[in-house]
């Protein structure tokens, strides 16, 4: 059980990693590779959707740790 916890959590992490790393500041994508994006924009569409299943993901990571520090 723990093994399974733990390959969830690797898996977990690296989709983590790579949904923060699509995500730019200010423009959205653009901005990744040198765009302005002076101005407050909301975020809508695929930039909403990514933050979304960011922030999820990062709870479910943070529950199964938990999960994983009291299984034996």
């Amino acid at each position: 059980m723990r093994n399974i916890l733990l390959l969830v959590n690797i898996a977990l992490s690296i989709l983590v990693v790579i949904l923060i790393l699509i995500q730019g500041r200010g423009a959205g994508l653009g901005s990744a590779w040198g765009g302005g994006g002076e101005l407050f924009q909301t975020r809508r569409g695929i930039e909403k959707l990514t933050l979304r299943l960011t922030v999820f993901l990062i709870i479910i990571f943070f529950v199964i740790s938990l999960i994983n520090l009291f299984v034996k």
